[in-house]
């Protein structure tokens, strides 16, 4: 992950409640590039409670305004059941598969399946037990900050150091659904690796593919980005996933992204060296005799850039030439004294 961005593509709910929707989501997903696929692993119950007082009652302009927060938990869960024949299917294609945990059972249940890394989800920021739990368990830890002010960064980084656990990657990430891109605020992905000493990447809910090569120009180490297989499959997250097509794009684009960066260094490539033909160098203009002096009229500056460097060209005036010379020779230092 250090020299090359970890592409992970987020299933989320975007099996609709289907296994073979799920199933085939992750084919799709390596198929497209990624690196790794990420469910997540809750209950309606282990997230929130089965309540239609207002304080549970989705609004603010969502997708899911109006519904509580148990129904949309109740139909965007991925059945832990499922886990372990998703993650069969995942390591069958040679992607990395974790998960977000959402509470302690579900991290003890996840442990299981070996997973590589643990992702801490936005508006789970604030849950520090949730968070030390998780650290404690050694694996990397990914964090997403849409909701988070610098306190609350600040918190769960201690939180992961305090027990040891310093593998730890900040996302940023715009809590809207779709997220306008306008509200990015990209520059704040570099804070969070100079103010918490960190590695730092992108969750991406913005709509296209746009920001990902952002992050990517701007030094992510992870970017995350919902997966869907199909638009009409619809469900909770739909309206701000990418399918197959867009990621495969997506992956593309980071990709070339990533070679377009490239590294400090001046020295040229063989190709700029051959294109060093096209620059200027100093050129006999004129057909000249022994004996004539160099001037203006005889000697230019011109392309191609095999006589000698323009730098020169004031040093050479007035001096004389030792030998006959055609007009198009390249002006070399035995050509006068």
């Amino acid at each position: 992950m250090k020299n090359k961005v970890f592409i992970i593509a987020e299933l989320s709910a975007n099996h609709n409640g289907n296994l073979e929707v799920a199933v085939e989501t992750i084919r799709a997903a390596k198929r497209a590039g990624a690196d790794a696929i990420k469910l997540q692993t809750y209950t309606a119950d282990t997230i929130t409670l089965d309540c239609d007082k207002e304080d549970f009652i989705i609004k603010g302009g969502t997708l899911w305004d109006g519904k509580t927060l148990y129904s949309l938990y109740k139909e965007a869960y991925t059945p832990w059941e499922w886990h372990e024949e998703l993650f069969r299917v995942a390591k069958d294609e040679g992607l990395v598969c974790f998960s977000s945990p959402f509470d302690h059972t579900a991290v003890d249940f996840l442990e299981q399946f070996d997973v590589p890394a643990y992702k801490i989800a936005s508006f789970e920021i604030t849950d520090i037990p949730l968070i030390e739990y998780t650290a404690r368990k050694g694996k990397p830890m990914i964090i997403s900050t849409g909701i988070a002010t610098y306190e609350d960064i600040q918190l769960a980084v201690d939180t992961c150091r305090g027990v040891g656990n310093n593998d730890i990657t900040i996302l940023k990430c715009t809590s809207a659904y779709p997220a306008p891109i306008e509200e990015s605020n990209m520059i704040m992905m570099q804070q969070f690796a100079k103010d918490f000493d960190v590695k730092a990447g992108l969750s991406d809910h913005t709509l296209g593919i746009t920001l990902p090569v952002v992050a990517t120009v701007m030094g992510a180490s992870v970017i995350e980005k919902h997966f869907i297989l199909e638009k009409s499959i619809g469900g909770p997250d739909a309206d701000f996933s990418i399918d197959e097509d867009e990621f495969t794009q997506m992956v593309k684009a980071v990709r070339g992204a990533e070679k377009a960066i490239g590294s400090v260094s001046y020295e040229l490539t063989e190709k700029q060296k051959s294109s060093k033909q096209f620059t200027r160098s100093l050129y006999v203009s004129k057909n000249v005799n022994k004996g004539d002096v160099i001037t203006k009229e005889n000697v230019r500056s011109v392309r191609p850039g095999f006589g000698m460097h323009p730098k020169y060209l004031d040093e050479v005036m007035g001096k004389t030439f030792n030998f006959n010379l055609r007009k198009g020779e390249p002006l070399d230092w035995k050509h006068f004294n």
